[in-house]
């Protein structure tokens, strides 16, 4: 089974979509632990067994964005991108 972490998984998606299509399962680390499996749905039988290890509690999904992350910090003033342009002219 493939690992790969988050940071490549998000630049090349679509490479892993090939392989997890293809029948490959792969594991999603996040500094370096386990956080998420990805696997082809394959047939029924995958969709039956995803649904029962959410009525026995042991997986969660609720179809949107997670609940419950702290608000995203607002900064005044310059961003840290336009003040290393200024500072190269």
């Amino acid at each position: 089974m493939a690992t790969v972490g988050i940071r490549e998984l998000k630049q090349n998606l679509s490479k892993y979509l090939k392989r997890v299509k293809s029948g490959e399962c792969i594991t999603i680390t996040e500094r370096r632990k386990g956080v998420a499996l990805m696997l082809p749905l394959g047939d029924g039988e995958t969709r039956q067994k995803v649904a029962k290890l959410i009525q026995e509690g042991k997986a969660t999904w609720s179809g949107g964005k997670p609940k419950g992350l702290e608000p995203r910090i607002i900064l005044k003033g310059k961003t840290v991108s336009s003040a290393v342009i200024e500072d190269r002219r």
